[in-house]
């Protein structure tokens, strides 16, 4: 009844739940591609990040400020102008940090000495449609301009070109970069080339297009229309599109099992690259180090000095990890964690089982759930047996 107006609720009140969830989520799925280009950039490009603080700051402040924009959603719901302009100029806000990261991305290409291979081209596809999907986001802080084009096409190609361009590429180029680390063979690169210039040819043509439609008046969540509207040639274009698209995934798909079986060994580090992965065996071994690392550089693979093993500090008596002080991070000693076990997905079960009988006013069903809830709480915590040192 919250959102229910015959019960004196609003509709209104859902939308403002469900964008309060809806956009932050949006910015905090694109936060890993941030890091995938920030990581990939410096291995194929021989130089170290440029500004690399200001974007790892940059990249924060977009999650932060991401939680105070998500009424530019509901521009077209009534709000008062006052808010309108007040979430108008929050979104405006983003543009910073986002444009911090996208000229550090670019001035670092453009400085160093590029190596075009397949993950490089995807974070250099990933930056365009990033890019262009931002300029068109702008375009949106206009309110009678986002009046006029919600719930058109135009929508849809600025959501793909922020959200496809902007987090499926890098999550293409993080594949190819760190395959070799995770198997130990080399995905087939020019496979690798080849998908990534049918995946971007064939996003631009599915949705660029999409952006004249919009403005040509097509509505989305629409499946059909009379055929003299004047979107026929535009939606044919974006159907071609589509397809290919859909055959540079696939040969992502192909590039990626052929590496699994027939690829090159990698060896340690193929890329050169400066993170502390790729000092270790590829695939790399259960334990990571032999000994733990003390990383004093953001680059520890070029730097002198940037790393250190320290030999008297080893994880050898089963699930441990490294005990370090809050501020300073210094390693105080080994942590023991709880051994593998699988009565964390029971509770997890048995507490499903609780909400479902709430849900479905079936009590006995909450009962028993809550019941086995114990068992399960009990046997995670209990000490059932002595775990060898």
């Amino acid at each position: 009844h919250f959102f229910d107006p015959a019960h004196g609720g609003s509709t209104i009140l859902w939308q403002h739940l469900f964008w309060f969830f809806g956009h932050p989520e949006v910015y905090i799925l694109i936060v890993p591609a941030f890091g995938i280009a920030t990581e990939i950039i410096p291995a194929f490009t021989r130089r170290k990040m440029l500004a690399f603080p200001l974007v790892a700051i940059a990249e924060l402040l977009v999650v932060f400020i991401g939680f105070g924009v998500w009424a530019h959603h509901m521009f077209a719901t009534g709000l008062p102008t006052t808010t309108l302009v007040f979430f108008a100029g929050a979104t405006s806000m983003v543009v910073i940090p986002s444009t911090i990261q996208v000229f550090a991305w670019s001035m670092s290409i453009f400085t160093g000495t590029p190596k075009f291979k397949t993950p490089l081209l995807f974070i250099i596809g990933f930056i365009v449609m990033f890019v262009a999907g931002g300029l068109t986001g702008i375009m949106f802080l206009a309110i009678p301009f986002d009046q006029q084009m919600t719930d058109t096409y135009f929508v849809v190609a600025h959501f793909h070109y922020v959200l496809f361009g902007g987090a499926v590429f890098p999550i293409l180029a993080g594949i190819f970069y760190w395959l070799p680390k995770i198997t130990g063979r080399m995905a087939a690169e020019r496979l690798g080339q080849a998908s990534f210039w049918l995946v971007f040819v064939g996003f631009n043509l599915a949705f660029f297009p999409m952006h004249v439609s919009g403005l040509l008046g097509m509505p989305r969540r629409v499946y059909t229309y009379e055929p003299d509207l004047g979107w026929n040639t535009l939606n044919l274009v974006s159907t071609i599109g589509a397809y290919v698209l859909a055959i540079g995934l696939v040969t992502v798909v192909v590039s990626v099992v052929w590496g699994l079986w027939q690829g090159a060994p990698a060896g340690p580090n193929p890329w050169n690259a400066n993170t502390l992965e790729w000092s270790v065996s590829s695939p790399p071994p259960a334990y990571n180090f032999p000994v733990i690392p003390t990383v004093r550089s953001a680059n520890p693979l070029w730097d002198e000095g940037g790393t250190e093993l320290h030999g008297d500090l080893v994880l050898a008596n089963g699930h441990e990890t490294v005990a370090s002080s809050p501020l300073a991070g210094e390693l105080l000693g080994p942590l023991e964690m709880p051994e593998s076990s699988w009565w964390p997905l029971v509770l997890a079960a048995t507490l499903a089982l609780v909400f479902v009988g709430f849900i479905t006013q079936i009590w006995a069903l909450a009962i028993a759930g809550g019941v086995l809830v114990a068992v399960a709480l009990a046997g995670w915590h209990l000490p059932w047996r002595e775990v060898e040192a």
